[in-house]
């Protein structure tokens, strides 16, 4: 079957990209096994692939895996300032290399490759680049259509004598049935392994099979989102290259604390960071709140103890982007929500109702200058974080960072490399 559509996507990914990161800057991590850990150093969320040889899954705590999986495999604290600033440097350089690019995912990128006349060349050439200006491992795939541009990716990075670029479309019908025929259809993009049972029960075992099976009976069986993966794998496009992401929603900030709190004040200071945080990004983002919902937990992992989880939504009667108006609401919430006796594992912030700032409505008796006067000061906070680093200039109320009882646990956490001043890295030299 020849592919209806004269598109060409390629999919760039990232290999391993929170272990990579941290690779760039302590290259004696290469060729070991290493884990980047959750908050708090619970368990793992990026393995290298030395530690997935060792059996190691994503989630297993941390303290089995250094148990039972060998002392010599490395532990880090994840480095969400290192990874963000890393993929924000790899999207540039993917975007100034392709007319058109689509963000997937804080390592992967759809990019239009449409017009291209040697995929593999330029494939290569994003694999170069990002190499030698980021350091990071990267593997592209390409396809007619996305999912066909997810599974090559796939069959780049599993495959190393492809050297991390692989072309879907340069295959001949049976050269692609027989590839297609080797790999599981748990493995294609939007299938996952709990829809393969199901597959495999109306005798759909391999991606060949999905893409040969009839994609009305896919629909009728199972869903119209199954049926358009089907329908990409035969290489009629059903998903577009979207060139701006959707519309955000909300921002949520939460983080599970270092250890439980049990005090209303130390819950106020985590609600007012977190809010403060959140606030913070929804103004990069040039949007207004409508809503605020704050919520507390405590520790459902404690049946020793008494357990409680409360939330409250407070509507705002006018859409802002403030961070002292959103902070004394959270507080109002937090003094609403605690209950004495308890110990509390979390507290967390959602800014609801997002819409851009440019459809702010003015009120009837809006004091004007005060408006203009709270975007200024924190415009100026913003300004003063960006510039000297995250909680440089806080409330008082949030509590002075490095004093923070509750903050997150992160005992393995490497520097901030490419975004603190104090972080950067030091090169020594001598001569003889």
């Amino acid at each position: 079957m020849s592919r209806t559509t004269n598109r060409l996507f390629g999919l760039v990914d990232v290999n391993n990209f929170y272990v990579s990161c941290e690779r760039v800057f302590m290259p004696s991590l290469e060729n070991m096994p290493v884990v980047v850990l959750s908050n708090n150093d619970g368990c793992a969320i990026a393995r290298s692939d030395e530690a997935k040889a060792r059996g190691i899954a994503m989630g297993d705590p941390w303290h089995l895996i250094r148990d039972t999986k060998g002392r010599d495999v490395i532990a880090l604290s994840s480095n969400y300032t290192l990874y963000g600033d890393m993929s924000a440097r790899t999207m540039q350089i993917i975007g100034d290399m392709s007319p058109s690019i689509q963000i997937y995912s804080v390592d992967e990128a759809f990019v239009d490759a449409t017009g291209v006349t040697q995929p593999i060349e330029f494939g290569a050439q994003i694999r170069s680049r990002i190499r030698q200006w980021v350091g990071l491992p990267v593997c592209v795939g390409f396809g007619s259509t996305k999912t066909r541009a997810k599974l090559a990716n796939r069959v780049a990075k599993k495959r190393p004598e492809h050297g991390g670029i692989f072309n879907l479309e340069a295959l001949s019908r049976n050269q692609e049935d027989e590839l297609l025929s080797k790999i599981r259809v748990g493995d294609v993009w939007g299938v996952g392994r709990r829809l393969a049972p199901q597959l495999a029960a109306q005798g759909i075992h391999t991606v060949r099979d999905l893409r040969d099976a009839d994609s009305r009976r896919l629909r009728d069986r199972f869903t119209v989102v199954l049926q358009r993966t089907a329908d990409e794998l035969k290489g009629v496009g059903c998903l577009a290259l979207e060139d701006a992401p959707s519309p955000q929603q909300q921002i949520m900030c939460s983080r599970s604390f270092g250890r439980e709190v049990a005090t209303k004040d130390e819950l106020v200071q985590a609600a007012l960071a977190y809010v403060s945080r959140a606030a913070e990004k929804m103004r990069a983002q040039g949007l207004l709140a409508e809503s605020l919902y704050v919520f507390v937990e405590t520790n459902p992992f404690r049946a020793d103890r008494r357990q409680y989880a409360r939330g409250l939504t407070i509507p705002l009667p006018v859409a802002t982007d403030d961070t002292l108006c959103l902070a004394s609401l959270a507080k109002v919430a937090v003094e609403r929500l605690y209950r004495d006796g308890h110990h509390y594992k979390k507290v967390g912030t959602i800014l609801g109702g997002l819409r851009p700032r440019s459809q702010r409505q003015r009120t009837l008796f809006e004091n004007t200058e005060g408006v203009q006067s709270r975007q200024r000061l924190n415009a100026t906070l913003d300004q003063i974080n960006r510039r000297f680093g995250r909680d440089s200039l806080i409330l008082a109320g949030a509590g002075i960072p490095k004093r923070r009882a509750w903050k997150m646990q992160r005992g393995r956490l490497t520097p901030s490399y490419t975004t603190c001043w104090e972080d950067l890295p030091a090169v020594n030299a001598r001569s003889d």
